[in-house]
């Protein structure tokens, strides 16, 4: 798979991206990071890198990433109807927090439902499977903290 996406054959799914990033040990952050510039306390809505899922409209904005800092921010659109999986193995050596800013989310937590609305948060247990479920009609936009321990 690897191969495919260096030679622009595929295009990865976040599952995939996140698979990845667990096996050299990064986040999904870390992994689609650009090469490190003079550090900046200002970055512009416009030079925050962002990514989006072909294979389900999920688009992802790196708010907040340094190497100084364990850290990260990141925003998410999940379009309606939209289902994203991640392992387990993305959750090793990270807390994550989800704060929902828009719409409602369902987050199925090795096998435990929750779910979110706005203004609603939810810290991640132990690593398990986690499942992101957007059942509405409408995008979902939420707010995840990842903390590198």
């Amino acid at each position: 798979m690897l191969s495919k996406i260096e030679r622009g054959e595929s295009s990865p799914t976040a599952t995939v991206l996140v698979k990845i990033a667990s096996a050299f040990g990064l986040t999904l952050a870390k992994l689609l990071a650009e090469p490190p510039q003079a550090p900046s306390r200002l970055l512009h809505a416009t030079g925050q890198p962002t990514w989006t899922d072909p294979a389900t409209g999920y688009l992802r904005r790196q708010i907040y990433l340094s190497a100084d800092v364990p850290v990260e921010l990141v925003e998410v659109r999940l379009p309606a109807a939209a289902v994203v999986g991640m392992p387990a193995s993305s959750y090793v050596l990270t807390r994550h927090i989800v704060w929902v800013l828009e719409g409602h989310l369902v987050i199925n937590e090795g096998g435990y439902r929750n779910e979110l609305g706005p203004g609603d948060r939810l810290e991640f247990g132990p690593p398990v499977d986690m499942e992101y479920r957007n059942e509405t009609e409408v995008a979902c936009r939420y707010l995840v903290t990842v903390l590198r321990c």
